[in-house]
């Protein structure tokens, strides 16, 4: 038997050997499907998540370019959210705050998407600008009013754009370091675009919060990395970027956001940075049981949700999605939960109605379709905003209607 050459981590270079999730083979979570192509046949990629047990970066195997991921149709669209908007505001009021930003700075974020957080900055006089590589999105906050640079970020376009004038005082980066196949070039980028004592914000999801939540459907084709401070410190460091400060954030099922200078910067280091790298440690990011023992939690996890939507269909119960997240498309796929358990599932993103998911194939409506089918139960795919999501839908608790919240572990809401 020829033994399989493993791969390479993407920060350091080592072999990666050590698994911590296999989900089977999936689709691309974010490949809707058209209509048209309803029955035709689609691509499947194992999905295998490592542990670097050298720099301890978590990462997927590479089987999709970035720029066949961030598509031009890319149908993710932030300002859908109501509270993902509001967090932008929150952000951008704090940063205006304690950055004494004004008209004078420069703010520059990296995938923008629709313009949904530069707006409050512009809203204050600022010079913004947004760089996104996917063009549905790009579209719209053009069209909004927000510049915005329709190109993929690294060390070559922080150079450029500081050459032009784009040195920034503040630059942003939600929810995109985890989607970079290349995360030492996106870092280095900041490097270059960032003025001497200029502020870079990222934003992620906490790989502790992954593993200790049972949030394995996160882990889907378009993320690359599950990220740590354990692992981006180190990630910085060799890019030329020092943590001054972190937050533990409730987003995305409890995110981080760490502020990052140049390394000849002087902003002083906050205590919060020492005291996130310990909790780490004792959760056991630096070791390897944690990631050993996650695997059985991810099969258990799949166990009770099977066990609580075969028992209601045994019932006679109708159920229905809400929401077509990347996140959902993971769950469903390795859970094996199609058209014999969902009718369908609904998404307020007018990009997403009347595409089908994908590997399901089940369709997804408008939130009205709910109210004309009345369902016993709504699965909730985008768990991370659920109470949002709860208080849209009430009214379902008119005719007996109940929730389903499927992570960390199935239960009714």
């Amino acid at each position: 038997m020829t033994e399989r050459t493993p791969s390479l981590c993407r920060h350091c270079g080592a072999p990666l050997q050590l698994i911590f999730a296999d989900l089977g083979a999936t689709p691309v979570s974010n490949d809707y499907i058209s209509p048209e192509h309803r029955f035709s046949a689609e691509n499947y990629y194992p999905l295998r998540a490592f542990v670097c047990k050298v720099c301890r970066l978590a990462q997927l195997e590479d089987f999709r370019r970035a720029d066949d991921l961030f598509r031009e149709d890319y149908a993710y669209f932030s300002s859908i959210s109501t509270s993902w908007v509001a967090h932008a505001s929150r952000y951008a009021s704090a940063m205006l705050e304690r950055f004494e930003l004004g008209r004078g700075s420069r703010v520059v974020e990296v995938a923008s998407n629709d313009g949904y957080l530069l707006q409050f900055f512009k809203e204050q006089g600022i010079a913004v600008l947004g760089i996104e590589p996917s063009k549905s999105v790009a579209d719209h906050a053009i069209a909004r009013g927000i510049p915005t640079r329709m190109e993929f970020f690294g060390e070559a376009v922080g150079k450029r754009l500081a050459s032009e004038g784009w040195s920034a005082d503040l630059t942003a980066a939600n929810n995109v370091l985890a989607h970079v196949p290349n995360i030492n070039d996106f870092v280095a980028g900041f490097r270059e675009i960032l003025k001497r004592d200029g502020v870079a914000t990222f934003e992620f999801p906490s790989l502790a919060n992954l593993i200790a939540f049972n949030q394995f459907d996160t882990i889907y084709h378009e993320h690359f990395s599950y990220l740590s401070l354990l692992a981006v410190e180190r990630i910085f460091l060799v890019n030329g970027l020092r943590i001054f400060d972190v937050e533990s954030l409730p987003t995305h099922g409890g995110s981080l956001r760490v502020y990052a200078c140049r390394t000849d910067a002087g902003h002083p280091t906050s205590e919060s940075v020492a005291l996130q790298l310990a909790a780490e440690r004792a959760a056991g990011l630096d070791g390897d049981d944690v990631y050993c023992r996650f695997s059985e939690q991810v099969r258990e996890t799949k166990r009770a949700l099977l066990e609580l939507l075969i028992g209601l269909k045994r019932q006679g119960k109708t159920i229905v999605g809400y929401g077509a997240p990347a996140k959902g498309n993971t769950l469903l796929n390795y859970c094996g939960i199609g058209a014999d358990f969902l009718e369908f599932t609904v998404d307020r993103s007018a990009q997403k109605q009347g595409m089908y998911l994908p590997g399901t194939r089940l369709a997804i409506k408008a939130p009205e379709a709910i109210d004309e089918l009345k369902p016993d139960f709504v699965l909730i795919l985008p768990w991370n905003i659920k109470d949002e999501i709860m208080s849209q839908m009430a009214h379902i608790r008119s005719w007996g209607g109940q929730f389903i919240v499927p992570i960390p572990r199935a239960e009714l809401g």
